[in-house]
Formats: structure tokens, C-alpha cells, sequence
């Protein structure tokens, strides 16, 4: 026998079963569950307190949906695409289970509400899990910041050698880009902190109801306060989904220097086999493809922000059906990053850095000039002219095939009488590394007290979330 339609009395016909088909969302809506039980729980206990249902039958349908949710839980609860959502799902199981109770509950609520506070309760949910995964991935590239204290790699520009920094600074600056990631969803999650519930279909409603009161049941901080917004508003998704983007573009740009550096021709880390995969045609090949697949899945998830961005751009006030294809792009966005975050973490976890290729890395491309032109602005030349010697030094280098820290002291003296045998106290990847003096350089001290920062920092959110 066909499901009855709960919204079925104004049709003569039954929904043919196409249409079912093409505009049912419970196979992929099913996952609003938690949320969907959660805000009619708050919705039964909001109807009771304002005499729209008596207490009895307010039992009734928590008991009800307690129920239902524990048989979602341990998977006996059949979802039935006939019901279009999740919503159908879970109030016609009431229906069946309670009786005349479970049919008051859809009382002052609508479905453009009711799916506006679900997927708000689901981002926000989703929001505080991916900032936990951030941290985590953050706190594993401080470890290794710390594993490696010392050790000096080339910095570049271009894609080319430009100025020795620890090999510490530089994971801390995507432990910067991760936090800057994390502060984007907190104020993500401050402008999704209000309730819908209560904006009905779009008008509200001519029933004594109390959404303030539903709104703290829920843990909102406050009321969407215009109704007509209430129940179009998905500005939130898009936002959601825009951090997701920023946080897997940083993801991205790691992948991408990984990759580069697992190559032969730099070999500056190791991933730990079990982190990698093979060639089947040449048995000699180690492939970095956890870094390749995160780099690729970068465009799929800016693919679902212009989604969002395109399916909104010219939708009329208020509810419109085409909101419902919000939810996958959301869905898909947030497993996908969240997935990305834990291998990622797991896989920095898992890779070493070689020290002898960095260091002799560090002996190519004149990455020291600067500290030399720094040198001459100490001993009072403008930096413009510094540069201009410097560039010359460097030209003589190339030609007689040696380093800047190769050069002896008369020959300096060729091109600058400002240089004395003190010049090689700056030269040199080591020394250039010690005279590092600005704030947020890749100076030792400035580094360690860094790590330190972020130790004492992620530990504490750490302790925090497990509250």
C-alpha cells in the first residue's frame, strides 16, 4: 500500500512514483536525524509550556522520538525514499507510534523552518568537529617543528633559492594559516547562532508561541528576528563552505611542496612507506599520492562553494524548493576537508626530513647575498647601492665558481672598501641564522618561543574540547 502524504488533503491524485523519485532528499538528508529529533524535542516542550499540547502528550512524543532515535541508532529504522525527507520520515514513525499526539507536534512549525534549524544545528556542529581536526593537525606540525629544531633549509621565492629559515619556521607558518582557518569558522559559527524555529512557512504564525524559549532550549544565543530571512537564509552554508575552501586551498599548498620535495631532484623528506602507494609498471616507484589526491580535491570543493554561490544568486524571498540541493554541496564539502585534515595530520606524523639534502641545499643560490647587503646598510651604505655590490659579488661567484663565504677578503675589497674581515661573521646559512633580529623571523630564539606559544596554546584548546 502506498505511504498516505502527511500534506496530502489538498491532492486528488497520488505523487506519481517519478516524481518521488527525482525530488526525494531522505537518501542523502537522513543525516540530519540527531538534529531533526533534537529541534522537535525543544519545538514539544516549547508547545507544552504554552498550552498548544497538554504535558502528557508532550511525553508521549519525546518518548516517541527518543525512541525513534535510538532505533536510527542501531539500524532499525527503515528511512522510505516515499517520504520525501527526513522530516516526513521521523514525524510520520511518530504518527504510527504515539497516535493523535504525534500529529500535534508539526503545531506552529513548518518544514522551511524545521530544515533552516536542522542544518544550522548540523553546521554548527560540524564547525567545532573540523576546528578539533584543525588543532590536531596543528599540533602535529609543532611536534615536528620541534623534532627539528635547528635544522636550516632554503627559503624561496619563485619557486627559487632566496634566504635560509629553520625548517621549524617554516611549518609554523602553516600552523599561522590553520589558526587564521579557525578564527574564520568561529565567526562563521557566531552569525549561524540563531534560531529559526518559529519563522513557520514564512509569516510566522497566529498561535501564542515562544521561539526565544525554543532557541535556549537549543543552545542558540538568540531569534532570527524577521521570518521572511529566517527560512531563506543559507548565507551561513555558503560561509561554512568558503572556510571549508580556505582550509583545504592551505591543505593544498602543503600538498604541493611535499610533493615537490619527495622528488629526486630535491629529496628533502621521507613519507613513511605505509603513507604512500606504488607503480603498477615500474616497481621502483613511491608515490606521494595522499598529497596528490588532497591537492585534487581542492577543486571539488571550491566547485561546491560556486554551487552554492550559483544556486541562491537569484532565488526569490523566501522558501524555494532548489534549496534542498544545499545540503549536498555542504555534506560533500565538509567529509571531504574533514577527511583531508586526519589523514593529513597523520601523514606529517609519519614523514621525515633529511638533514643532509636541506643543509646542501642550502649551499646553492647565493642564499646569504642579502645578509652580505644588510651588511653594507650597517656600515652606512644605502640598501640600494648594498644591493647593486652585492648583485656584482655574486656575478664574480658564478664566474669563478665558488660561494660567497669562498671569497677572499681582497676580493670584497674590490667592489666595496666598506667590507672588512668582519663580513664573514654574516655570511654563511648558519650565520645568517643567528643574526636574524625582526619580529616573526626565522631567528632560534624567536622560533622556539614560538613553538612554545603554540605547545601551551593547542594544549590548553585541546583540554577545552575534551570537556
Amino acid at each position: 500500500m502506498k505511504q498516505k502524504k502527511l500534506w496530502g488533503g489538498r491532492f486528488t491524485k497520488q505523487t506519481a512514483p517519478s516524481v518521488e523519485s527525482f525530488t526525494e532528499s531522505i537518501s542523502f538528508d537522513w543525516r540530519l536525524y540527531q538534529y531533526d529529533i533534537e529541534g522537535s524535542i525543544a519545538h514539544a516542550t516549547m508547545l507544552a509550556k504554552c498550552k498548544l499540547i497538554t504535558e502528557k502528550e508532550k511525553r508521549a512524543i519525546v518518548k516517541g522520538l527518543n525512541e525513534i532515535l535510538s532505533d536510527i541508532l542501531n539500524d532499525k529504522f527503515e528511512f522510505k525514499k516515499s517520504l520525501e525527507d527526513i522530516h516526513m520520515n521521523i514525524e510520520s514513525a511518530l504518527i504510527e507510534r504515539i497516535g493523535e499526539p504525534g500529529k500535534k507536534l508539526h503545531t506552529a512549525r513548518s518544514r522551511n523552518d524545521q530544515v533552516a534549524l536542522d542544518l544550522r544545528l548540523w553546521t554548527r556542529g560540524n564547525i567545532q568537529q573540523t576546528r578539533k581536526l584543525l588543532t590536531a593537525l596543528q599540533k602535529e606540525l609543532v611536534k615536528k617543528g620541534k623534532q627539528y629544531p635547528g635544522l636550516i633549509m632554503p627559503g624561496f621565492t619563485h619557486l627559487q633559492h632566496a634566504q635560509p629559515v629553520l625548517v621549524s619556521h617554516y611549518l609554523l607558518a602553516y600552523v599561522e594559516m590553520f589558526e587564521r582557518d579557525k578564527t574564520r569558522l568561529e565567526d562563521c559559527y557566531i552569525r549561524l547562532d540563531t534560531s529559526p524555529l518559529g519563522a513557520c512557512a514564512l509569516a510566522g504564525t497566529t498561535l501564542q508561541t515562544d521561539s526565544l524559549f525554543t532557541a535556549k532550549l537549543l543552545g542558540f544565543r538568540g531569534v532570527c528576528e524577521n521570518s521572511m530571512d529566517a527560512v531563506s537564509d543559507r548565507d551561513f552554508c555558503i560561509e561554512y563552505s568558503f572556510c571549508l575552501s580556505m582550509i583545504i586551498l592551505h591543505l593544498s599548498r602543503l600538498c604541493e611542496e611535499w610533493i615537490i620535495w619527495c622528488n629526486d631532484e630535491f629529496q628533502f623528506i621521507e613519507i613513511r612507506d605505509d603513507y604512500c602507494t606504488g607503480s603498477s609498471i615500474m616497481p621502483q616507484k613511491k608515490n606521494p599520492d595522499v598529497l596528490e589526491l588532497i591537492r585534487g580535491k581542492s577543486g571539488r570543493i571550491f566547485g561546491y562553494l560556486n554551487s552554492l554561490f550559483t544556486l541562491l544568486k537569484g532565488l526569490p524571498l523566501t522558501y524555494n524548493r532548489d534549496m534542498q540541493e544545499d545540503k549536498l554541496a555542504l555534506f560533500h564539502a565538509a567529509d571531504t576537508v574533514q577527511a583531508s585534515l586526519s589523514i593529513l595530520a597523520e601523514l606529517v606524523a609519519n614523514t621525515s626530513f633529511h638533514e643532509e639534502r636541506m643543509l646542501a641545499a642550502c649551499q646553492k643560490g647565493f642564499i646569504d647575498a642579502t645578509a652580505l647587503a644588510e651588511y653594507l646598510v650597517k656600515k652606512g651604505l644605502p640598501f640600494r647601492k648594498a644591493h647593486e655590490i652585492v648583485g656584482k659579488i655574486v656575478r664574480e661567484c658564478i664566474r669563478v665558481h665558488c660561494s660567497l663565504t669562498d671569497l677572499r677578503l681582497e676580493s670584497f675589497r674590490a667592489f666595496s672598501s666598506a667590507i672588512e674581515d668582519d663580513v664573514y661573521k654574516v655570511l654563511g646559512v648558519e650565520n645568517c641564522i643567528k643574526n636574524y633580529k625582526s619580529r616573526g623571523s626565522t631567528a632560534p630564539g624567536l622560533v622556539r618561543k614560538r613553538i612554545s606559544y603554540w605547545e601551551n596554546k593547542l594544549g590548553k584548546e585541546r583540554k577545552g574540547m575534551n570537556r
